[in-house]
């Protein structure tokens, strides 16, 4: 494992924070920011950047129907966290998949938030989060958007929820960018796990572009 501490580049004009003031979520300012626990320590260092790749395949289990959930969290440049699991119900269509991704991998960013500040650790911002589903990022982001499907209604809410709270805020990224991909579907060799491969284990391939046969 390497641990980058550089700063991340992040396209700033990609993450808006969007007015919440008059949704649901809300019913005082202070609750239009990331709840702090009181007993928290008094946060020491520098701080950081948190950033979410998510990702989910449809339906990939040929017998149940299952879809699997992917994602990637890193700290600054460092990867600290990866996951690929099947889900716990059969979703029919992808926006249901996605939704359900995205809501497990936030439920893990609000767990690691608040882990990291009872330790001392400051958190520069919100958590950027990446996605290629530009329905669920949408209904995720835009304060009057409207949930159409009642079955997904739990995860609509949680991450809408933190999205107001400026928990995270999401944006699309194209599938090929997308290297949470490789947590939910074997990809077979070639120019795209190869791409995924050399963004992962950036300490193998270093500067050169090496390739190691097993990849």
């Amino acid at each position: 494992m390497i641990f980058d501490p550089s700063d991340p580049i992040i396209d700033m004009d990609m993450f808006p924070r969007e007015d919440w003031s008059h949704s649901v979520y809300v019913c005082d300012d202070a609750e239009l920011s990331e709840p702090v626990p009181a007993n928290a320590p008094e946060q020491r260092g520098r701080g950081f950047t948190m950033r979410l790749f998510c990702d989910s395949d449809h339906a990939g289990d040929s017998v149940t129907r299952r879809s699997r959930t992917g994602y990637l969290v890193y700290l600054q440049n460092a990867l600290i966290q990866w996951y690929s699991k099947k889900q716990t119900s059969v979703e029919t269509s992808s926006f249901g998949s996605e939704f359900m991704a995205l809501k497990v991998a936030t439920e893990y960013v609000r767990g690691l938030r608040y882990k990291l500040r009872m330790m001392g650790i400051p958190i520069n911002g919100c958590c950027y989060v990446y996605g290629d589903n530009k329905s669920v990022l949408v209904n995720s982001s835009q304060p009057d958007s409207a949930l159409k499907k009642k079955s997904n209604s739990i995860a609509f809410h949680h991450v809408r929820e933190g999205a107001a709270r400026d928990e995270w805020r999401c944006a699309y990224i194209n599938t090929d960018d997308n290297h949470s991909d490789l947590q939910t579907k074997p990809l077979p060799f070639g120019e795209k796990r190869v791409k995924f491969c050399k963004m992962l284990l950036n300490h193998i391939y270093g500067e050169k572009g090496h390739k190691p046969n097993n990849l």
